[in-house]
């Protein structure tokens, strides 16, 4: 052992969860005014959803310390938000929520809280000696003990550490070029990935709601036209977007005539594009 040993015991490790997942969605509901706050919203957003779901879940169900070994608990955590949050997401696709930020804020915060009761209760039903405490053990090496060479080594392998770390944490909070993109999705008329208008009669008007979201790191000035078979129908727009804003609206559209399979095409151009930039179709029938 070296000269200098501490075990920290993270006692309200289940607390710390809940209290992280509130900060961020006080930040995420206050907005990103400031550049901190998206630093800060990146680093509480991915064990967010990385890891605290399935934490609390194997707490829950593993409260003993016995039950697990800490790189099983570690891995299991990891490897089951995986799996819960997209779970909660299905869910929340058949509700009048939807899939949007804040419905799925709140509900893996209430997850984690429900997931974190259970696991503080069966825990405290065992004896103190057998219940699961998470630990941190930190033990400074007696150098004098290191050859020259052991020396020269662990120095680098430290820099080594702090240059992944930060080169981590550069990788993530750093916007890149090429995740430069606009997000141009259809929603049915309840908000939901769903209910689209498949069969109409003619003249009756068919409904969807159309969404833009600039991620282009810049302001961005949009136009959508839709086309029914070789006609043009609508355009929308100008729709000026600056970077992170999102736009919505419902959209309609309707064919005189009776027709199968009719293809209805919903094209996003900016401003400047010869071509459609995105787009998306829908199949409708058009009959009596």
């Amino acid at each position: 052992m070296g000269p200098w040993h501490k075990n920290l015991s993270l006692r309200h490790d289940l607390l710390y969860l809940l209290g992280l997942s509130i900060l961020l969605a006080l930040i995420i509901i206050l907005g990103q005014t400031s550049s901190w706050r998206h630093y800060l919203r990146v680093i509480l957003g991915l064990p967010f959803i990385l890891f605290f779901p399935g934490y609390a879940l194997i707490v829950a169900l593993f409260p003993k310390k016995d039950d697990l070994d800490s790189i099983e608990r570690v891995a299991l955590s990891f490897g089951l938000s995986i799996a819960v949050v997209p779970l909660l997401g299905l869910v929340l696709n058949y509700t009048p929520w939807g899939i949007r930020l804040l419905p799925i804020l709140v509900t893996l915060i209430l997850f984690i809280g429900l997931m974190s009761g259970i696991a503080f209760y069966r825990r405290h039903k065992l004896p103190p000696a057998e219940r699961f405490i998470p630990a941190l053990e930190l033990n400074l090496p007696n150098l004098k003990e290191f050859s020259r060479l052991d020396k020269v080594l662990s120095i680098l392998l430290v820099l080594a550490i702090f240059f992944a770390l930060g080169s981590i944490f550069y990788v993530v909070v750093t916007p890149k070029t090429g995740e430069r993109f606009t997000e141009f999705y259809l929603l049915g008329k309840n908000h939901k990935a769903e209910g689209y208008p498949r069969h109409l009669s003619p003249g009756e008007e068919g409904e969807v709601i159309a969404g833009v979201v600039n991620h282009e790191y810049r302001p961005v000035k949009y136009y959508l036209i839709v086309k029914m078979g070789k006609y043009y129908k609508s355009r929308l727009g100008p729709i000026q977007l600056d970077h992170g804003q999102k736009w919505e609206q419902p959209v309609k559209f309707s064919a005189r005539r009776e027709q199968k399979n009719l293809k209805v095409e919903f094209l996003l151009f900016r401003q400047g594009d010869r071509s459609p930039y995105r787009s998306l179709h829908l199949w409708v029938n058009i009959t009596k």
